[in-house]
């Protein structure tokens, strides 16, 4: 009988105490929303608007090269992402089981490091139009015609060669899930093999698929360092131009709006795939593993060649090239400037991960314990920050920042007549928290994944045993959750190093990252010196690669993969 009172009180108290996780959670998910928020509000209410002149001048062609790039990317990553995912899921042929996970492999380069090193191969002063005109005895560009790598075109290429993987991840995932035996009833019925792809197994796949285009025309949208670096004129480098170039914030906040309705239409024909497409699998013994074709010897190679080349182009060749320059140039490029570099840019990564993950658990235990709709709401929108383009964020954040330090500089001024400075904006602070909000919505799902396998009852033994919530989180949930806060942690401080957008504006002034590093010495025509540093963002981008490989292997374990 005491036990029981001692229970019962322990739950009375815990009902008796105000819901601060509560209302902690509601101004996280706040302030996690407030730069969209911010931008679209200055963007109705500039200090001069230029809208007018924009219309009659540039943003026409910023939209017109926006949605050119976005259409080129997503056929891109369609084609090679479906047609490469359909060949080693279904067909056997050498070299299958390399592929499987090499086709992940260009998720490792950023397109901004990708496309300069496609440009020093195949400008006219390159090896390959070298060797052409050598070749041939042509003299100059006149007597030959070779595509431009700095154009729309170019641009378009590099991209789909490091976004194609979303699609491949997503599309073989679903096509390893579906039952071959739907497929061998449509072969029973007379289908031919292309039929069966197009009309059974594709449509299927459909939702997944979409999802992985959605994410390729996000990761596009946020794209800046590649579009600048071949004068390819986006809505994203025209928030550039007008902000920094004018000077005039408020039509670079005019220009971001009209990128979020981008933004916006992607996450609802995203959310709408996954809403209205639904196909069920045969359950149980029903389900029967997939079997793959055995076709002729002539076919299996062609099918090597097909899923080798994106391979190829995407990663081996860049890397071939960068390895070669990080070598040539390592003692000239190995300093202790390049050091100090790169350890800012790790030690930023790594606390503005585990702040990430930190509000990614706050946020997602709150959704575990608090059962309110309202709530859930906040939370499932301020996950949505992934799809915010980084120059959006950089003027979401900055202005915020910018008025609290000011507003708290005046107010100390008068009141004890000295000088705050700057406090957040333009401080290291105000780019941990852009990385935070940008970078959530990753972390949050592997988070929550975590949180949702733990069953309710262990909470419940918890609050029987009298402890606290926080006591239940930190004692039961996250040691249960190890591997979905490493992966997440992991993921996010690789994201952070890769970041350029929001970082080139947000630094403070002196500060770099092998990001900005890399992508100043490109502007200035230096890309052998910036190898090393190249180098070191893609061999760290090389760990979602292994996470993804691992991940697939283990939820797939048992199973014809």
């Amino acid at each position: 009988m005491p036990a029981v009172t001692r229970v019962n009180s322990a739950n009375t108290r815990m009902r008796r105490l105000p819901e601060t996780g509560k209302l902690l959670s509601y101004a996280l998910a706040a302030l996690i929303c407030l730069p969209p928020v911010v931008v679209v509000a200055l963007a109705f209410s500039p200090a001069e608007n230029i809208w007018p002149h924009l219309l009659s001048t540039v943003l026409p062609d910023y939209v017109l090269n926006t949605v050119l790039l976005m259409t080129g990317v997503a056929v891109g990553t369609l084609l090679i992402g479906v047609s490469t995912a359909w060949f080693v899921t279904h067909y056997e042929f050498p070299g299958r089981a390399v592929l499987t996970w090499a086709l992940l492999l260009p998720f490792a380069y950023p397109s901004y490091v990708i496309a300069y090193l496609y440009t020093d191969l195949l400008e006219f002063a390159g090896p390959i139009q070298s060797g052409l005109r050598a070749l041939s005895g042509w003299q100059s560009a006149r007597d030959y015609y070779f595509p431009a790598i700095r154009s729309l075109g170019g641009a378009t290429l590099m991209m789909i060669l490091v976004l194609y993987p979303y699609v491949y991840l997503l599309a073989r995932a679903a096509f390893l899930e579906q039952s071959s035996s739907v497929l061998d009833a449509a072969r029973l019925l007379g289908s031919k093999p292309w039929s069966r792809f197009f009309y059974v197994a594709l449509p299927m796949a459909r939702p997944a698929i979409v999802v992985g285009v959605a994410m390729a025309l996000m990761e596009t949208l946020n794209d800046f360092g590649t579009v600048d670096y071949f004068a390819v004129r986006t809505l994203t480098a025209g928030i550039y131009d007008v902000w920094l170039g004018m000077g005039n914030l408020g039509g670079g906040a005019q220009i971001a709006s009209l990128l979020l309705i981008f933004v916006v239409v992607l996450i609802a024909i995203e959310k709408s795939s996954r809403k209205k497409q639904a196909h069920f699998q045969p359950g149980g013994s029903q389900v029967k593993r997939l079997q793959r074709t055995q076709p002729s010897r002539k076919t299996q190679y062609l099918l090597l060649a097909l899923c080798a080349l994106p391979v190829l182009a995407g990663f081996i060749i860049p890397s071939v090239i960068l390895v070669n320059y990080a070598i040539a140039n390592f003692t000239s490029s190995w300093t202790p400037e390049f050091r100090r570099i790169a350890w800012s840019s790790i030690t930023l990564s790594a606390v503005a991960a585990a702040v990430t993950v930190l509000v990614g658990i706050l946020l997602s235990y709150s959704k575990r314990i608090y059962q309110s709709k309202r709530l859930h709401a906040w939370i499932n929108l301020s996950s949505l920050g992934y799809a915010v383009p980084g120059p959006v964020l950089a003027i979401g954040v900055m202005i915020p920042f910018a008025a609290f330090d000011n507003g708290l500089d005046q107010l100390m001024r008068q009141w004890f007549g000295i000088s705050t400075g700057l406090l957040l904006s333009g401080t290291l602070v105000a780019l941990v928290f852009a990385y935070t909000v940008r970078f959530l919505a990753v972390a949050f799902g592997s988070i929550d994944a975590s949180m949702k396998k733990i069953s309710p009852s262990m909470d419940d033994a918890g609050r029987v045993l009298g402890k606290s919530r926080l006591q239940i989180l930190t004692r039961v949930h996250l040691p249960l959750m190890r591997s979905g806060l490493l992966t997440a942690a992991l993921v996010v401080f690789v994201d952070c190093m890769k970041e350029l957008p929001a970082t080139l504006v947000m630094r403070p002034f002196g500060f770099d990252t092998l990001a900005t590093q890399v992508y100043q010495f490109a502007s200035d025509e230096l890309l052998a010196e910036s190898a090393l540093a190249a180098l070191l963002i893609v061999l760290v981008g090389l760990i979602p690669v292994i996470l993804l490989s691992r991940s697939i292997d283990r939820s797939r374990s048992g199973a014809n993969n």
